[in-house]
């Protein structure tokens, strides 16, 4: 939702160094907003060369700002990441699950710390990302719906959200697709239009995660086992995994007549040993339904125990329809039509009405596809 009547209204806008962020502001400049850029450190590195790149997205910010012509304001949320992101994020993977630190941090920083300080401090009447995701009103009330482009939507990653807050956020690119928005980014000559797009956690890439996370975390190599106890190899460690993972487990075909690639079922932390079947759609990989907890719902809900709807529980995944049976308004049980492969606990499921983004919550645990 981008407003029309402008009323020379401030606008302060969440500035990665990317693509995105940047032509946002760009955008908000042209419909006549008055536009305040601030970046964000959300990492005390040491190591800026190995895992992350704020210095340089820094100096990226710091051009695109000079480009276009606007002010703007450095801030260094380190602390409040690491307190209120990156312990329960460590926290999770010691227990064995699979945590989404983005959601958190969308939650925690960006959309409550960035927010106050947009709002509050710098005293803008809205604040801004470049996200793709969409603002729009039915009967005054603002919902949250998917982005024009299904390959970069990140509904996702803002179930967190609530209706009071939607008033004050503003997505420029919500109804842009990806090329259309680096067009516009070379169109007006910013130095950042061919940057890649970032990938992974706040601060770091998925390649560079398992290293990353041996300085805070310690590894256990233990045993890679069949669903029927049958030792097959060995793991470097429980939380190099995830549910579902076929690559990087380097087991091969070879335990089997038939050369079937292995997935990752279960990890067994009594045991410290890896579970993994053959086959992509063998039942155990899959899942009738599943628990969910600490589920936010994003507008009041008007339904008294059952909701028909349909979800997704990873970022990118086709929507399966569901039936949401309501325990209390923070904890749910859900049924899928279909069953669902590699379910994660720690991983969100987020529900959606067509375009509509209602709500989601944390994956507490799945249920399994029972066989006679």
């Amino acid at each position: 939702m981008l407003i029309k009547h402008l009323n020379n209204k401030k606008i302060v806008i969440a500035m990665s160094g990317g693509v995105d962020s940047s032509v946002s502001a760009a955008l908000l400049l042209q419909l006549g907003y008055r536009v305040e850029g601030v970046f964000m450190k959300n990492w005390e590195e040491d190591d800026t060369i190995n895992y992350c790149s704020s210095f340089q997205d820094l100096y990226d910010v710091r051009k695109v700002c000079k480009t276009i012509g606007i002010n703007l304001h450095e801030i260094n949320f380190s602390e409040e990441y690491w307190n209120l992101v990156f312990k329960s994020f460590l926290y999770e993977y010691k227990k064995g699950n699979t945590p989404n630190p983005d959601i958190l941090c969308n939650k925690k920083i960006k959309f409550h710390l960035f927010f106050t300080f947009a709002i509050k401090i710098l005293k803008a009447d809205f604040m801004a990302t470049g996200h793709y995701a969409q603002i729009k009103y039915f009967n005054k009330t603002p919902m949250l719906l998917r982005s024009n482009d299904c390959n970069k939507d990140q509904t996702y990653f803002l179930y967190t959200l609530t209706k009071k807050k939607l008033k004050k956020i503003l997505f420029p690119i919500g109804s842009l697709k990806k090329n259309e928005v680096r067009n516009i980014a070379k169109k007006i000559n910013l130095s950042i239009s061919k940057k890649p797009d970032s990938t992974g956690i706040c601060f770091i890439g998925p390649a560079k995660m398992s290293k990353f996370l041996s300085r805070f975390i310690r590894y256990y190599p233990g045993n890679i086992i069949t669903d029927s106890g049958y030792i097959i190899g060995q793991h470097t460690g429980l939380m190099n995994y995830t549910i579902g993972q076929r690559k990087g487990i380097n087991i091969g075909g070879k335990y089997e007549k038939k050369k079937i690639p292995w997935y990752v079922i279960q990890k067994d932390l009594k045991t410290n040993s890896l579970v993994v079947i053959q086959g992509s759609k063998h039942y155990k990989l899959m899942s009738m339904g599943l628990l969910a907890y600490k589920v936010n719902w994003i507008n009041n809900i008007n339904i008294t125990q059952i909701l028909y709807c349909t979800a997704k529980t990873r970022y990118q995944q086709q929507d399966v329809s569901c039936k949401v049976i309501l325990l209390n308004l923070n904890t749910v049980q859900v049924f899928f039509n279909i069953p669902v492969s590699s379910i994660t606990t720690g991983q969100s499921i987020v529900f959606y009405m067509l375009k509509i983004c209602i709500g989601g919550g944390i994956i507490k645990k799945s249920f399994p596809i029972i066989k006679n």
